[in-house]
């Protein structure tokens, strides 16, 4: 799967082509090719041990690559003298790797070994610790601080040092969830306001959505397709990438007929209708994300412009804080998500008969 900069843009900042990756004789990471857009923030996603930490200490050059090319600014790494490449990135792992000193003298650590001035140093490390909300903290020994306050410095020592990539390795994995979304919210106002070239890696699909110009998928090690968040997540390029972002109704139909733009599909012995482009007699999967399924009971389902609408009963409830994902039998298992607001006044409980519906847009077809 490959990807293109994004308009505007001369060449990338950043490319690979190619690339291969090894770990005790095993490929562990391949990408026929990927560019990054000076600018953009590129959010990698897969689930564990899918390479993406893989392909960021590749393209930190702290681990080798057996095969392929990356090139920054057009000149192959390979020509690049390592330290003077890293010198241009800044690198922020889960763990906030903190030497045993202050917070101010942990942000001032790589510009003094870069021999910038006095005044220097303390204006970026005064500036960054500002920004992420730290400035208070500047005395405080590293070993004092909580998870998120040192992530916090982390963050600022990577942006005091003025990379022209950002490389982040999942920062807030390890942090509660208030505390995350906190730093999540600092950290896109920071990006937006730098504008500095960024590949964030996250198995977190609303941290993607957040933050991510565009979405890279990673699975097994390989790259399976690269666009849009919108793109990625509502028109996934096959069955394995619908089922990590969270498209949960995959069901095997085959095109009846073609008009209009709208698409007859018979599935499971029903006929439902979607949008596409698909010639009559094509094979195909349906993809239905849960929150674009409507539940009505079934004695009182109104008229809607929803195109599909199908009987079924609650098979499953399952509480999810303020939503509830329910599991249905429509003749074939369908997921729905509604509110908790809304379980409780439909009184939706297992055994429950209910109309479900959703638009032929919601409906996005996998050849197969």
């Amino acid at each position: 799967m490959s990807a293109t900069p994004q308009s505007g843009s001369t060449s990338p900042i950043l490319e690979m082509n190619n690339l291969l990756v090894r770990r005790n004789g095993q490929a562990v990471l391949q990408v026929d090719h990927l560019s990054v857009a000076e600018g953009e923030v590129l959010a990698v996603i897969g689930p564990n041990g899918a390479g993406k930490s893989t392909l960021l200490l590749a393209l930190a050059r702290l681990l080798p690559f057996e095969g392929g090319q990356v090139t920054f600014r057009g000149k192959p790494l390979a020509e690049m003298n390592a330290l003077a490449y890293r010198r241009r990135i800044s690198l922020v792992l889960q763990e906030p790797l903190l030497l045993d000193v202050s917070v101010y003298d942990n942000v001032a650590a790589g510009l003094r070994f870069r021999r910038l001035s006095r005044p220097e140093v303390a204006a970026r490390v005064e500036d960054w610790l500002a920004r992420l909300g730290v400035a208070h903290l500047k005395d405080r020994p590293s070993r004092a601080l909580s998870g998120g306050e040192a992530q916090r410095v982390s963050l600022a020592r990577a942006f005091a040092l003025q990379p022209e990539i950002l490389l982040l390795d999942e920062p807030f994995s390890s942090l509660d969830a208030p505390t995350r979304l906190r730093l999540l919210d600092d950290l896109q106002q920071v990006l937006a306001a730098t504008s500095v070239t960024t590949i964030f890696i996250t198995h977190d699909l609303d941290e993607a959505l957040y933050l991510g110009d565009r979405v890279a998928v990673l699975l097994s090690g390989q790259l399976r397709q690269v666009g849009s968040p919108q793109n990625v997540f509502n028109a996934p390029a096959d069955t394995d990438v619908a089922a990590f972002v969270g498209v949960e109704t995959v069901i095997a139909g085959r095109v009846l007929e073609s008009r209009d733009g709208y698409l007859v599909v018979q599935a499971e012995g029903l006929l439902l209708e979607a949008i596409g482009d698909a010639v009559a007699g094509r094979e195909v999967f349906l993809c239905l994300r849960p929150e674009d399924v409507t539940l009505f009971p079934e004695d009182s389902a109104p008229q809607s412009s929803a195109r599909n609408r199908l009987k079924g009963v609650v098979r499953r409830v399952v509480p999810q804080g303020p939503l509830a994902r329910l599991v249905l039998d429509c003749g074939f298992p369908l997921v729905a998500l509604v509110t908790s607001a809304s379980l409780r006044e439909m009184a939706l409980s297992e055994g429950q008969p209910v109309v479900a519906a959703f638009k032929a847009s919601a409906v996005h077809l996998i050849p197969r």
